[in-house]
């Protein structure tokens, strides 16, 4: 843990001497961003509270279930976010999150309680509460598909989008270098915070062409990710992700490559084997073409999970197509097709199942 510290205290010492303009509003896709300072905001008007949320809605019907025609509507995800942004560069920002659970009941929780504050001048907005972790916030913003789901690390329950922490987000020569690291209790905002134990993460992402996209995300980027930490009862959590996009107004196209380490020396059941590292690998691939002189998009995506690299046949792979428009600019629809390949063969009927699903999904924003 004392070298996780020491990782994190260098990172942020090299970010504070960068120097540079005032950090932008880092805005995830769809959910509305945290509020970071800038300018404006520290001549924030009157009333500086506002509301806002995110909903999606889908219908699914199981296109292989053809025993039972399994098909449903479903709300998936709705957020509600009260944003505060006040003078002298402090922001807040508390996000409810309405859920399904795995039994089927609609919960709400907690994704983001947290202040931040931007120094006049400064590059950087520090951050403490319930924050933005550093890697998916930033990949949602480039994909703009999470309506679809979420991405492949965070589908296969690698990473997380938020969790209990401290931390910094910096900005430098217009978004051309972009970066975020913080400390975290490391078991994501869904579960108790955990013991002692840390996790350190930190994402940096430099533009080395432009295009006419300007954004956080916007051009041609490489990107670079690392967790290190060890969960509740000791053991390894680490990932390592590499990065490499492409992002104009019309043509966004990434590739990702992540491995990943875990191990746990405190299991939740006896029968669990304790002292075994797992090393997984997990590939997504994906992009998006805006069809020139319309409001449609065309959208694919391939996730490949291999859980433990140490053991064959057991890859999973993901495949995504679709079509969206955009009805208006709070209204998003998309209908796609979801697959699942499995390496090693279907072996139960819930497998099969569920293998291929049509989706009709719906973003609304307010």
């Amino acid at each position: 843990m004392h070298t996780a510290v020491r990782r994190l205290v260098l990172m942020v010492t090299l970010a504070g001497g960068a120097g540079g303009a005032g950090l932008s509003a880092q805005q995830p896709t769809p959910e509305p961003r945290a509020p970071d300072s800038s300018a404006a905001q520290r001549s924030a008007p009157p009333s500086p509270i506002t509301v806002g949320g995110v909903v999606y809605a889908q219908y699914l019907y199981q296109l292989r279930d053809t025993a039972n025609h399994v098909n449903n509507f479903d709300v998936t995800r709705a957020y509600v976010n009260v944003v505060g942004r006040f003078r002298g560069g402090i922001g807040t920002r508390v996000t409810s999150d309405i859920f399904r659970t795995a039994d089927g009941w609609l919960s709400l929780r907690l994704k983001y309680a947290f202040v931040g504050w931007t120094p006049a001048g400064s590059a950087l907005t520090y951050k403490l509460g319930l924050i933005h972790t550093p890697l998916l916030d930033w990949e949602e913003a480039l994909w703009d598909y999470r309506m679809q789901g979420s991405m492949a690390l965070d589908r296969n329950g690698y990473v997380t989008s938020s969790d209990f922490g401290a931390g910094i987000d910096g900005t430098w020569r217009k978004d051309a270098v972009n970066a975020q690291v913080g400390i975290y209790d490391g078991e994501g905002y869904g579960k108790a915070p955990g013991d002692r134990r840390k996790d350190v993460e930190g994402r940096v992402s430099l533009r080395v062409m432009n295009t006419d996209d300007m954004s956080r995300v916007g051009g041609l980027r490489v990107t670079a990710f690392t967790q290190i930490g060890k969960p509740t009862g000791g053991g390894l959590r680490d990932r390592f992700v590499g990065l490499v996009s492409w992002r104009s107004t019309r043509l966004t196209l990434a590739g990702e490559f992540a491995r990943t380490k875990d191990r746990s020396d405190d299991p939740p059941a006896p029968a669990t084997p304790t002292g075994l590292t797992v090393n997984g690998q997990v590939v997504s691939v994906f992009g998006v073409f805006h069809i020139p002189g319309s409001r449609a998009a065309l959208i694919g995506r391939v996730d490949i999970v291999d859980p433990n690299t140490d053991v064959a046949n057991d890859r999973v792979t993901r495949f995504i197509a679709g079509a969206s428009y955009q009805v208006t600019p709070n209204l998003r629809v998309l209908a796609d097709v979801d697959n699942l390949a499995y390496e090693g063969g279907i072996t139960t009927p819930a497998q099969y199942a569920t293998k291929t699903q049509g989706l009709f999904q719906v973003q609304v924003t307010f």
